[in-house]
């Protein structure tokens, strides 16, 4: 039993929290954006249960989907559905009863919020199979982990304004920044495989690419900062997250895998940032 639960973990990535706090932290941008610093705890507390929900769902999925390549690939054959540590029907068992957990949660909220979550679940669901028609999953990828936004603006004002759709494109930018550097560090497994990315679309043109990304990503947060009347502490958050990208730029210029994958990881202290400049701006 308890080995059945260390499986359904693993397959959930619950061991795995970075994906967690990337999904999340797009998500608290937009909610202390929409409120206008602290929002209310009731939507706080959904947000972050439904966050922890869909993606937990969305990494049941994504091993569905792949179950069949991810045996070939170094870094996923230990995953629980390759092994067969978790059957195909327990997987999709587990994913149902986690959709079904964050629909409850979203009844709690107002009508236009329940109907951006169905969209937010369709393209949870369709993300994972992209890899095999299209070199820009990263770009599906970005526009599932960013759909918070949008969901946040509706939970908290029953509009998604202008502004919010800015801030929306702004964060899907940096999914498509750090899912290449992941996918930099699959690149020779999914190219045997015939799966595709930006990775493989970038070719050597990847590090300027993603420097490029990263500068548009920067610009776009100070202009989010200038229509939401952020302060000097937003700003200088900013400057922390170029000394970042700076740091991520070193990491994958050898295109080392595990430096790849550092750069990945790197991220999450990206988004925390973002997130601390917009809170101060409304509380210090």
């Amino acid at each position: 039993m308890l080995d059945k639960l260390k499986n359904y973990i693993m397959l959930m990535r619950l061991n795995k929290p970075i994906g967690f706090f990337l999904l999340l932290w797009p998500t608290l941008w937009a909610l202390w954006l929409a409120s206008s610093g602290m929002p209310p705890l009731n939507i706080l507390i959904i947000f972050i249960t439904g966050t922890l929900v869909m993606r937990s769902a969305g990494c049941i999925i994504n091993d569905f989907a792949d179950r069949h390549f991810d045996k070939y690939v170094e870094r996923t054959r230990e995953r629980p559905l390759t092994t067969g540590a978790v059957t195909v029907k327990e997987a999709l068992i587990l994913f149902f009863i986690l959709l079904s957990i964050a629909f409850v949660l979203v009844l709690f909220l107002n009508p236009l919020s329940i109907e951006l979550a169905f969209i937010g679940a369709g393209l949870a669901i369709f993300y994972p199979y992209m890899k095999r028609f299209t070199h820009l999953p990263q770009v599906g990828l970005g526009t599932a982990f960013s759909w918070g936004v949008p969901m946040a603006f509706a939970a908290t004002t029953n509009n998604v304004p202008t502004t919010a759709v800015i801030l929306f494109f702004t964060a899907l930018i940096w999914p498509v920044i750090y899912d290449t550097q992941y996918a930099m560090t699959d690149r020779k497994d999914d190219l045997k495989l015939n799966l595709q990315s930006t990775a493989i679309l970038f070719g050597q043109w990847d590090k300027i690419i993603i420097g490029l990304l990263q500068i548009i990503f920067l610009l776009m947060l100070s202009w989010v900062g200038y229509l939401f009347q952020l302060t000097t502490y937003y700003y200088l958050s900013l400057i922390l997250v170029a000394i970042l990208f700076i740091y991520q730029q070193r990491l994958i210029y050898t295109r080392l895998p595990k430096n790849c994958f550092r750069a990945f990881l790197n991220n999450h202290w990206v988004g925390l940032i973002i997130f601390l400049g917009i809170a101060a701006s409304y509380t210090l």
